[in-house]
């Protein structure tokens, strides 16, 4: 195991890039990258950094050229011939050959397309731009660097026996959640920490100590590249970015309306069994479950990524029963701003009433609260959107009005289309 304090402080990172492989990313994201590959190849999108969390300003605590230099090397990475043996031969879900040949072949020799960044406000501006299957793979290694290296500002500026005692704290504060955690044998959790961890070496750090501390009740993460080297299930099935670009090409309002179910029907033609998860909430989940076609319902479950989720699981189980399913034999996955406390919470209020999973975020691989002054280390809330497709704003509603985005003239039209009302605005944590 990595003696990850003595190797940020022996080299300050110098061999250990932020981003160190093609596959350091979600598996969702390869899942997608896959259908879109097959169904909307030539739509050009832009991606763009979207820091919720105003009161950290990235621009002033990361070094430009260094940001640079780790951007520059993500452009050079490729696949290695064992990720692409692991990608093309693995069985993920239950199924033999996820990934075609066709897009295999593509995404060997694909190099991800130039970016754009400046400064302004006290922020990076930094914009991705090229054709959807390429572009979208900007997202989870843009987010991670920037996280790590708002993370490296603060750790370089502390002592060899400052990092020890912080790394040690820190794992206390994990293992003392996962012992929580184990008390509820029947838990299925996974890690969907990624996109907004603490460091590559940290987020692995996480994920055994899952694996030696949950046993059975740790089911995987969304890391490709640990998931290869820790040989656990890779896990992930599709995200907001989906329906937010299918509605955005859409020509009219009655496009519009019919874009999330058009994603989805697109997606039942490449993916079965528990990869056939609805995301509900892009648009709002209750319009979204009101006008859902009938064949939806056979879906194996739901993700609940905004709002209350104790809400959304009662939604998703009574609109089961209206469409005359089962809910104990369907799927709800929580995965919006966990942590112990709510997951024992939500875990004792529905199992039984439905099959419950947990993707454990940003909680999990970057809770570093309260472990240095100022808690100069705490996560905050940065995300990578698509905004635009084919010169076409992007609009986001979401289930938590702070969660949304998209000009305010499209906004309001998203929301007569989708017949969103008045939404009950929450804190977004992380």
């Amino acid at each position: 195991m990595v003696d990850i304090a003595t190797r940020v402080w022996n080299h300050k990172w110098k061999i250990d890039p932020i981003v160190r492989s093609m596959i350091d990313t979600d598996f969702y994201k390869l899942l997608m990258c896959q259908s879109v590959f097959r169904y909307k190849p030539e739509a050009r999108v832009t991606f763009s950094l979207i820091n919720r969390s105003k009161d950290i300003r990235l621009a002033e605590l990361i070094d430009e050229v260094e940001l640079r230099e780790h951007l520059d090397y993500i452009r050079s990475l490729s696949l290695s011939r064992g990720e692409s043996t692991w990608l093309r031969g693995n069985t993920f879900y239950g199924k033999r050959q996820m990934f075609r040949p066709d897009f295999m072949e593509w995404f060997e020799n694909m190099r991800l397309p130039d970016y754009h960044l400046e400064k302004r406000d006290g922020q990076y501006e930094l914009t991705f731009e090229g054709t959807w299957p390429e572009v979208m793979l900007w997202e989870i290694p843009a987010l991670t660097v920037l996280m790590e290296l708002r993370g490296r500002s603060v750790l370089n500026r502390m002592e060899r026996f400052e990092l020890q005692v912080l790394y040690a704290r820190a794992m206390t504060q994990l293992w003392e959640k996962v012992e929580q955690l184990r008390k509820v044998p029947e838990l299925r959790i996974a890690d969907f920490g990624t996109r907004r961890r603490h460091s590559f070496l940290w987020q692995d750090w996480c994920v055994q100590a899952m694996i030696e501390g949950l046993g059975k009740s740790f089911i995987g993460t969304s890391n490709c590249l640990i998931a290869m080297r820790q040989e656990v299930e890779a896990i992930g099935t599709n995200a907001h970015e989906l329906p937010m670009v299918y509605a955005a090409l859409a020509k009219n309002d009655a496009e519009l309306a019919q874009a999330p179910y058009q994603v989805l029907e697109d997606w039942q033609e490449e993916h079965d069994g528990n990869l056939r998860i609805i995301l509900p909430d892009t648009y709002g989940t209750e319009g979204f479950l009101r006008k859902a076609p009938h064949w939806l319902a056979g879906w194996t479950g739901i993700r609940i990524d905004s709002g209350d989720p104790a809400t959304g699981a009662e939604s998703a189980i009574a609109w089961w029963k209206s469409r005359g399913e089962d809910p104990r034999r369907k799927l709800v996955i929580f995965s919006d701003g966990l942590d112990v406390d709510k997951i024992l919470e939500l875990h004792k209020q529905f199992d039984g009433r439905v099959r419950v999973s947990f993707g454990w975020g940003t909680l999990l691989t970057n809770d570093f609260r309260g472990l240095v002054p100022d808690d100069a280390l705490r996560p905050f809330s940065l995300v990578c959107k698509a905004v635009a497709v084919d010169g076409h704003p992007t609009v986001k509603l979401s289930d938590n009005p702070n969660k949304s985005m998209g000009p305010a003239d499209q906004v309001a039209r998203y929301k007569r289309v989708f017949g969103v009302g008045e939404q009950q605005a929450m804190e977004v944590v992380v």
